[in-house]
């Protein structure tokens, strides 16, 4: 009951090709395909369980996450929020599939994590967000979701996991639930461990408000009274997972948000987050901070301080000609690691290249762990406007990528890039061309409405071989919002 098959034929493939959609390969898809990934919404209407406050955005794909499986690279597996709300959140999880390196997909709800995905009583959340995939190295898939009421303060962290690269899911764990009135968790995401199998790591803000919230405001990506980081791990393939907990505490009336794990050759983990300090000015560390901790032993601990990389210095998007506001990952930090060497690379968006008039792409990177980071740099190609919600992963030959929205003139009309470094990437001169992932600009402007025009906090982009797949929602056509799949 929780599937929808979408089949793209080859001589379909074909037809699309001969409009510049698509170009298919003996081998699947070559370089700068484009396949729609999202479908019809497998929700009714109305099915939260209870009465919901804002707008729904029916048949809207967007934050999606995508991963590929070590143990067969062919079968890629991504995910995102299906019927997204103006007030936070969507009426489920969705996932698809591929068995044949993103030629064909097959659509899967993610069951159980909200009521409109089949879960009642107290699992019956009316809504979930952040959705993110992972494989561990034994071809074990774990999918974790925040799933949470719009019509009472219940929210949890759920996990899910698939033994047969995305096909089905098991019902969730609950990692943590909280019902108080004060607390929110937000922005989760989840690593499973290249280097060991039976370690799968969650991480995520637990925002604390002094004062209930207020009703009608969004939970998602809030600023709270304290938002320290807390973790969960699974030491037996996902099996059970230990009693969530605090690893660290910014201090009171501060903040983390954006909270990702990447697990060096090693076995060492690197949590990147924002680290916002909203009054302390120690060392002009006021403000945002693109910051790490890390950690010797799978997570049983962690470094007591965080590094900081350097200060995120966004201004937020908004549409040039009109001002109408964009809601991207200005707030939201990305990390990638090389998983021959070891090095660490850090994308996020900033305003000092422009001189505060728009956001770009920074970009920063390490080759000793990340005790020294190089300088700050820009790699986007200007365009005279905002350049966006970037994503970095780093290939098996060691080349980097990183892709991001930028707008293509002042109306808010958009494309998706992607640009790479195959060596020395401190060096801006290193950077190539970038590449034109979307076939013709869309309307940035038709998306969903959830404090400002929305695909995502986030875009999936994962590596295979040598190749770059990104995945990344647009809006399209009629269509408010849909998911894309592309090997560049």
């Amino acid at each position: 009951m929780y599937k929808k098959i979408i089949v793209i034929t080859i001589s379909l493939l074909l037809v699309l090709a001969s409009f510049g959609v698509l170009t298919v390969g003996a081998n699947g898809l070559m370089a700068d395909s484009l396949v729609q990934v999202s479908g019809t919404s497998p929700f009714s209407e109305g099915c939260n369980g209870a009465p919901q406050s804002g707008d729904v955005y029916l048949n809207s794909e967007v934050e999606p996450w995508v991963a590929v499986n070590p143990a067969d690279p062919d079968n890629i597996v991504g995910a995102w929020q299906q019927d997204r709300w103006s007030t936070g959140g969507a009426n489920g999880l969705v996932s698809a599939y591929s068995t044949d390196g993103g030629q064909n997909w097959t659509q899967v709800t993610i069951p159980n994590i909200t009521a409109c995905s089949g879960a009642s009583g107290e699992g019956g959340y009316e809504r979930a967000s952040d959705p993110w995939v992972t494989f561990a190295p034994n071809g074990d898939l774990y999918h974790i979701s925040l799933s949470f009421n719009d019509s009472n303060t219940n929210n949890a962290v759920l996990v899910s996991k698939s033994t047969n690269g995305g096909e089905s899911w098991s019902d969730p764990i609950t990692v943590l639930r909280d019902t108080a009135t004060t607390v929110f968790n937000d922005k989760e995401s989840i690593t499973a461990d290249r280097t060991d199998a039976n370690y799968v790591y969650a991480i995520w803000d637990r925002l604390v408000f002094p004062t209930e919230k207020a009703r009608g405001r969004a939970p998602e990506r809030a600023l709270g009274y304290r938002g320290p980081t807390w973790f969960a791990r699974t030491t037996d393939g996902g099996a059970s997972w230990e009693e969530a907990r605090q690893i660290y505490d910014p201090g009171e009336v501060n903040q983390t948000i954006g909270n990702q794990i990447v697990v060096r050759p090693n076995g060492e983990l690197i949590n990147v987050f924002n680290l916002i300090y909203n009054f302390k000015n120690a060392h002009k560390v006021r403000g945002y901070n693109v910051a790490i901790l890390s950690s010797s032993d799978h997570g049983a601990s962690w470094s007591s301080k965080a590094t900081i990389i350097d200060k995120l210095q966004t201004v937020g998007v908004t549409i040039p000609d009109s001002g109408d506001p964009v809601r991207t990952g200005d707030i939201i930090p990305e990390i990638a690691v090389d998983h021959n060497n070891g090095n660490l690379y850090v994308v996020w968006q900033d305003a000092r290249f422009s001189d505060g008039a728009y956001d770009e792409v920074a970009f920063s990177m390490s080759t000793d762990g990340g005790s020294t980071w190089s300088n700050t740099m820009k790699v986007n190609k200007s365009h005279g406007f905002a350049a966006f919600t970037p994503s970095v992963r780093v290939s098996s030959d060691g080349t980097v990528g990183v892709t991001y929205y930028a707008f293509t003139n002042g109306s808010g009309m958009t494309d998706y890039y992607l640009v790479t470094c195959s060596s020395d990437c401190g060096d801006p001169a290193k950077w190539g061309n970038e590449t034109r992932v979307t076939k013709d600009s869309f309307d940035m402007t038709q998306a969903p409405n959830a404090r400002g025009f929305f695909t995502g906090d986030y875009e999936g982009l994962a590596t295979n071989s040598g190749d770059f797949l990104t995945f990344f929602s647009q809006p399209h056509g009629s269509d408010k919002a849909s998911v894309f799949f592309s090997r560049q």
